[in-house]
């Protein structure tokens, strides 16, 4: 399975940046798909996921400010973050969860919020 990443990049804080990922399978033959992000000397954390019902789920800290969204004819999943934060700094993979676990993910796009 394919997932590549796209969309990061150099941003100021309060900028805006869209990932995109579109992968080998279809994106409704999962249960879910999601974004994962790991920061320098953190441990990856699933920032938001959206259900093959179309539910979207975020961690706090991006709440009100990153939306998740999927594109079925283009097999696209979405992530579009706005108001961001140095902290939001990261590389940025998407994943899928088969059945109930996040636990495959492929190539990621690192997003650089900085003055």
């Amino acid at each position: 399975v394919q997932l590549q990443a796209s969309g990061g990049g150099f941003v100021q804080p309060g900028g805006s940046l869209r990932l995109s990922c579109t992968p080998s399978i279809s994106i409704f033959s999962v249960n879910a798909m999601g974004w994962y992000r790991q920061a320098p000397g953190k441990q990856r954390e699933l920032v938001a996921t959206i259900t093959n019902a179309g539910r979207p789920d975020y961690i706090e800290s991006v709440k009100g400010r990153f939306t998740i969204s999927r594109d079925g004819a283009k097999n696209t999943v979405y992530l579009q973050m706005n108001s961001l934060k140095p902290e939001d700094t990261g590389d940025y993979c998407c994943t899928f969860a088969r059945y109930s676990d996040f636990d495959y993910w492929g190539q990621g796009t690192l997003v650089t919020v900085s003055r």
